[in-house]
C-alpha cells in the first residue's frame, strides 16, 4: 500500500494554507493564500502587492501541521456536525449482502482498509438530506462553511486593490449571483429551491463540503478509475489524491476491474472531496457483465452498499425508457453512454420498463437515508455532432424533469447530467428546455 511518505504533501510554491472562522458554528474553512511578487514600476520603483486567496481542494495534503496516515484516513471533518444533529443512528455493521460477502472473505485481509468504518444511517422517520435541512429554514454548518469558501476572502482584496472594483457585468442569462458577498441563508435559500446541491453523504464526514449550482463558482469533476486490465489500490489512492491537489471538487470513481469494493474505501477515506460513482457499472460487473441478468434486487444492494461506503453522488440514468431506445435507430452514433447502452439492452432483451425508472421512489428513500444526491444520467445523450437535440435527447430531458419532481419530494438532492456534441449554436435551446423541465435543477457536463 502508499504509504503517506509517497503521497504528495508539499504545499504549492509561494503558498499556504489559511482558515477562516465560522460566525455561526465553530468551524474553520480551509484556503489557499498565494504571495505574489512586486510589481516593477515604470519609473524604477516597487509596487508591493497584496496576497492572493484562492478556493483550495487539495485538503490537508497541502497542509504541513497536519499529520496524515493513508492507512486510517483523513481527519473526520464533519463527524460531529452529524452527530450533533441527533438524527442518524451508527449500525454495528455493513447492511448490504455483498458488503457482507466481502468482509468474510479472508483471501482479501490484505487488500481491507485496516481501520473499519462503521456507516451511518438516518434514525427511523427522519430525513438527513441538506436539502431537507434547507428547507426547514435551518443553516447546517456545511451551507455556512460553503459561503465562506465561495467568497475567498474577497473582502480583504476589494480593501486592498482597486482591481476589483474595474470588473463589468457580463450577460447573467438568468443567474442571480450576489454582487458582495456568498451568506449562509443565500446557500441555505438555493439549496431549498433546488437550484444547488452540497453532495455530501453523512458517511463521507472526510469530505470537505463544496456545493454546485449556477449561482456559485465553477466546479471540476475528475473521472478515476481501475480497469480489468491494469490498476491497483495504490494507484487509484494516488490518483485521487493528484486530482484533489490539481483542483478537482469532486471525483467520479468509474472502476470497472477487480477489488472495486476494497478500492472504493481506500479512496473515500483518504479523500477531501465527495466522491460520485455509476453504480450500474459495479451492478454489472456482479452478475458477469451480462446486461441482461442485471436485477432491482442487485442494484439496489449495490446502492447500498455504496451509500454506506460514503459515496456522496450516484449516476442512475432513470430517463432511458423503452419506449424511447426506437428513437435512436437512425443516429449516426447510437447510444454512446454506456449506463444507457447497458439499460436499453436490458429493457430490448426483457421487453419491460426500465427498473430503475420503475423502482425509481425505492431508491430515493434510499438515499435519502444517507444524503446521497441523484445525478440525473443522460443515457440518450448524443454521441456526435449530427445527433444533437434530437428527440431521444428531448424525450429523456422530459423524463429526467418528472424524476427530479419525485426526487424533491424525497428531499433528496438532485442534479442533471448534460450532454456533449452539441453545436454551439444549439447549446441555448439545450439550457432553455432543461430549466424548463427540470426547474432550473443544476445542469453540468
Amino acid at each position: 500500500m502508499t504509504t503517506e511518505e509517497q503521497i504528495s504533501r508539499t504545499p504549492f510554491p509561494n503558498s499556504k494554507k489559511v482558515y477562516v472562522n465560522g460566525e455561526i458554528h465553530p468551524i474553520k474553512v480551509a484556503m489557499r493564500e498565494v504571495v505574489l511578487s512586486d510589481t516593477k514600476l515604470s519609473n524604477g520603483g516597487i509596487e508591493k502587492n497584496p496576497p492572493v486567496t484562492v478556493y483550495d481542494t487539495s485538503g490537508p495534503y497541502t497542509d504541513p501541521n497536519i499529520e496524515i496516515d493513508i492507512r486510517k484516513g483523513l481527519p473526520r471533518l464533519r463527524e460531529s456536525w452529524i452527530l450533533n444533529r441527533k438524527d442518524v443512528e451508527i449500525l454495528d455493521e455493513i447492511t448490504s449482502d455483498y458488503g457482507q460477502t466481502r468482509l468474510k472473505d479472508e483471501s482479501l485481509n490484505h487488500l481491507r482498509f485496516e481501520y473499519l468504518h462503521q456507516p451511518k444511517r438516518a434514525k427511523k422517520g427522519a430525513n438527513v438530506t441538506q436539502l431537507y435541512y434547507a428547507k426547514q429554514g435551518i443553516i447546517t454548518p456545511e451551507m455556512e462553511y460553503i459561503a465562506i469558501r465561495e467568497n475567498q476572502r474577497i473582502e480583504l482584496l476589494n480593501e486592498q486593490t482597486k482591481a476589483m472594483r474595474c470588473q463589468h457585468d457580463g450577460h447573467s442569462f438568468g443567474a442571480n449571483t450576489p454582487k458582495s458577498k456568498i451568506t449562509p441563508e443565500f446557500v441555505r435559500s438555493e439549496v431549498a429551491c433546488g437550484r444547488a446541491i452540497i453532495p455530501n453523504n453523512i458517511n463521507h464526514p472526510e469530505s470537505e463540503p463544496m456545493i454546485v449550482g449556477r449561482n456559485f463558482l465553477v466546479k471540476i469533476n475528475a473521472n478515476i478509475g481501475n480497469s480489468a486490465v491494469t490498476s491497483s489500490i495504490e494507484e487509484e489512492v494516488e490518483k485521487a489524491v493528484w486530482a484533489c491537489r490539481w483542483g478537482a471538487d469532486t471525483i467520479m470513481d468509474l472502476s470497472t476491474g477487480k477489488n472495486i469494493h476494497e478500492t472504493r474505501e481506500w479512496i473515500i477515506r483518504n479523500s477531501p472531496v465527495p466522491i460520485g460513482t455509476v453504480p450500474i457499472y459495479q451492478a454489472l460487473e456482479k452478475v458477469k457483465g451480462i446486461a441482461e441478468d442485471l436485477t432491482w434486487e442487485v442494484f439496489r444492494d449495490t446502492l447500498i452498499e455504496q451509500a454506506e461506503q460514503g459515496v456522496s453522488y450516484f449516476t442512475i440514468h432513470a430517463g432511458v425508457l423503452l419506449r424511447y431506445i426506437h428513437l435512436t435507430a437512425d443516429r449516426v452514433t447510437g447510444i454512446v453512454s454506456r449506463g444507457g447502452s447497458i439499460m436499453a439492452k436490458w429493457c430490448l432483451f426483457h421487453h419491460k420498463e426500465n427498473f430503475l425508472y420503475t423502482h425509481f421512489e425505492e431508491i430515493c428513500e434510499i438515499m435519502k437515508q444517507y444524503d446521497v444526491a441523484f445525478s440525473l444520467g443522460d443515457g440518450l445523450r448524443p454521441g456526435s455532432i449530427a445527433d444533437a437535440n434530437d428527440a431521444a435527447q428531448f424525450a429523456e430531458l422530459e423524463t429526467l424533469g418528472e424524476l427530479t419532481k419525485i426526487a424533491w419530494k424525497h428531499d433528496v438532492q438532485v442534479f442533471i447530467e448534460g450532454p456533449g456534441h452539441v453545436p454551439m449554436h444549439m447549446i441555448k435551446e439545450n439550457m432553455d428546455k432543461q430549466l424548463e423541465h427540470c426547474n432550473e435543477a443544476p445542469f453540468y457536463t
